[in-house]
C-alpha cells in the first residue's frame, strides 16, 4: 500500500482549513500552497476530488477561498484519503478492483491481507481532523 502525494496533500489541504475553522474566514489555495511549499496547480486538482464530498464552502473575490462546512469531528481521515486516492488496499486482490485473483478462494494469505487492510481502514476511519488539530 502506498498513499501518494494526492492523498497526503488532500490531508494537508483539509488540516490547513481546519486550523482556521475558528476564525470563520475563507482560506485560499494560494495560502495553503505557500504555507506548505506546494504547487497550487496540483492542489487545485486535488480540491476537485474533495469538492465532490461537499466538505467546504467556497467564495470568490478578494476575501474568497475555502472554509469547512462541518465540525472537525465530521471529517474522517480515511474518507479524505479515499476521496483523493480511491480505495485504500494493501494488495490488489482485495475489494472489487479490476484485478480479480483467480486463486482468491483458495489463497492461504487472503485472510491475512484482508485483516490487515481492515485494520488500516478502521484506524484511518477512527481518526478525524479534530484528532489532528
Amino acid at each position: 500500500m502506498h498513499i501518494s502525494t494526492k492523498g497526503r496533500y488532500a490531508l494537508i489541504i483539509m488540516t490547513e482549513l481546519a486550523k482556521h475553522q475558528s476564525e470563520d474566514k475563507y482560506i485560499t489555495l494560494k495560502e495553503i500552497a505557500s504555507n506548505n511549499k506546494l504547487s497550487i496547480k496540483y492542489l487545485e486538482r486535488i480540491m476537485g476530488s474533495l469538492n465532490k464530498a461537499d466538505y467546504f464552502f467556497s467564495s470568490r473575490g478578494i476575501d474568497g477561498g475555502y472554509k469547512l462546512k462541518h465540525e472537525l469531528a465530521y471529517y474522517k481521515i480515511g474518507d479524505i484519503i479515499r476521496l483523493a486516492e480511491g480505495d485504500i488496499k494493501v494488495v490488489d486482490c482485495l475489494g472489487n478492483s479490476l484485478f480479480s485473483c483467480p486463486a482468491k478462494k483458495k489463497c492461504k494469505t487472503y485472510t491475512l491481507w484482508n485483516d490487515l487492510n481492515n485494520l488500516i481502514n478502521d484506524y484511518l476511519d477512527s481518526k478525524t481532523l479534530e484528532d489532528i488539530i
